[in-house]
């Protein structure tokens, strides 16, 4: 099992860039991969960006592409999301998760952590 706590939410002006962690606790990091997700008010919960375990293959979702990076440093049991130019429509509550190799469900989530752009 694996707690995660984000962190480095805040406010920022459009077109400004932010950066989030996510904590993990246990020894076992390195062999989950990590994702993280957002979710805006009265909206479903959004995909952003996945990472697997050693770094190879990252994904994102279309609307980040080119403005967002996802990475980890597994000997610091830590994911992060670097966020630039960022637009307001992107104010949401982020999550991260970690899903075991073995299946396509993420089973452990974080509290999240509020990201808010203003116009």
């Amino acid at each position: 099992q694996v707690q995660l706590v984000e962190s480095g939410g805040g406010l920022v002006q459009a077109g400004g860039s932010l950066r989030l962690s996510c904590a993990a606790s246990g020894r076992t990091f390195s062999t989950y991969s990590m994702g993280w997700f957002r979710q805006a008010p009265g909206k479903e919960r959004e995909f952003v960006a996945s990472i697997n375990w050693s770094s190879v293959s990252t994904t994102y979702g279309d609307s980040v592409k080119g403005r967002f990076t996802i990475s980890r440093d597994n000997a610091k049991n830590t994911v992060y999301l670097q966020m630039n130019s960022l637009k307001p429509e992107e104010t949401a509550v982020y999550y991260c998760a970690a899903r075991k190799m073995t299946t396509p469900r993420y089973d452990y989530w974080g509290q999240g952590t509020q990201v808010t752009v203003s116009s």
